[in-house]
């Protein structure tokens, strides 16, 4: 679990605890403020969740490379050549 995971569930759980203050207490400016924590609680929870798949996935094509570098390699120069093909593309048409 990232720490942004670990912080944004506890920013999550702070802010439904305040916005159910707000509505017991009737005091909408505590609700608002209690769901908009709870709202970027989610938001941080989403970040760390996409930045540990990141990470997962970057380490397994690390994996796949040193398993098959030949094949890494004739990937790369594809990928290279047909970003190399769209920029002439580009830089003729704006000519």
């Amino acid at each position: 679990m990232d720490e942004n995971q670990a912080g944004g569930a506890v920013r999550q759980a702070a802010g439904r605890a305040q916005s159910a203050a707000g509505e017991f207490l009737g005091d909408a400016r505590t609700r608002v403020e209690g769901a908009a924590r709870d709202v970027a609680g989610r938001a941080q929870e989403a970040y760390g969740g996409a930045r540990d798949m990141t990470r997962s996935a970057a380490a397994q094509v690390g994996r796949g490379v040193e398993q098959q570098p030949v094949i890494a390699l004739l990937i790369a120069g594809a990928i290279g050549y047909a970003l190399g093909l769209l920029t002439a593309y580009a830089a003729s048409a704006r000519r």
